[in-house]
């Protein structure tokens, strides 16, 4: 992926992950638009980096994303790439029958649904671009899950599930799909700490721009690439080579 020229959206882009790739794109040379809740975290970060546009949006609600995604092509016809960054990070007891509904519900819905949501709503357009990509952050907590954030860790394998079958299926097109895997990274989705065990967030983002350059598939710091490696990172050849012997051998329909 080339990492200048290009126009960028991005959901979740007023903090951690979100925030720094934002930036590091502007400084870059790209055009960059970030989607947040807060209009005055959105209205912050636009006068801190004269050049960047923002949008309000609510990733929960379908309807919004959809209204978004419009305006921010019309407002945008040049836009190549989404990046799917936005998600919530509560911690939860796998072990206890006394499950927050309310919570399990939007963690669903803000980190899985709202990419595939936000995905749909832009991939006509990305598909009329001549070179285009959608990128989702997901986590090593989607091969390595903690036992205490267990739903947040299969949100994330799921977005990682998804991100296969969306390369798969956009194979013969112009739109390449990317799955940014961060490890802990030092940003207040939980708590900001300067704990030493999280990567720092300038050095995760340095290191991931350097690798998106040359991704065909994953984005994986160095720090984190055993654990990965154990689950098999060869995985992409063997879904794509599964999922064409089932078209060309359709499975029967009664």
């Amino acid at each position: 992926m080339k990492l200048s020229a290009n126009t960028i959206f991005i959901t979740g882009g007023t903090s951690g992950i979100g925030r720094g790739l934002a930036e590091a794109f502007h400084q870059r040379g790209n055009k960059v638009i970030i989607a947040g809740r807060r209009k005055a975290l959105l209205d912050e970060i636009a006068q801190a980096n004269p050049g960047i546009d923002t949008v309000v949006l609510d990733i929960n609600d379908p309807v919004q994303i959809k209204q978004v995604a419009q305006q921010v092509i019309e407002r945008h016809p040049d836009l190549n790439v989404v990046i799917n960054n936005a998600g919530v990070m509560p911690f939860d007891n796998a072990a206890s029958g006394d499950l927050d509904d309310a919570q399990a519900v939007s963690l669903l819905t803000t980190n899985l649904l709202g990419p595939v949501r936000v995905s749909a709503a832009f991939v006509e357009h990305l598909k009329r671009q001549p070179d285009a990509y959608i990128i989702n952050n997901s986590s090593i907590l989607a091969f390595i899950p903690i036992a205490v954030t267990a739903l947040y860790s299969a949100t994330k394998a799921a977005i990682h599930s998804y991100s296969l079958s969306q390369r798969f299926m956009l194979r013969d097109t112009s739109v390449k799909v990317l799955e940014i895997t961060p490890p802990w990274v030092d940003t207040d989705l939980i708590h900001k700490s300067g704990d030493p065990r999280a990567m720092p967030l300038p050095d995760f983002i340095a290191e991931t721009l350097a690798k998106l350059e040359t991704a065909t598939t994953e984005v994986i710091v160095d720090r984190i690439a055993p654990l990965r490696a154990n689950v098999g990172p060869n995985e992409h050849g063997l879904i794509a080579q599964f999922n064409q012997s089932i078209i060309d051998n359709p499975i029967p329909v009664a």
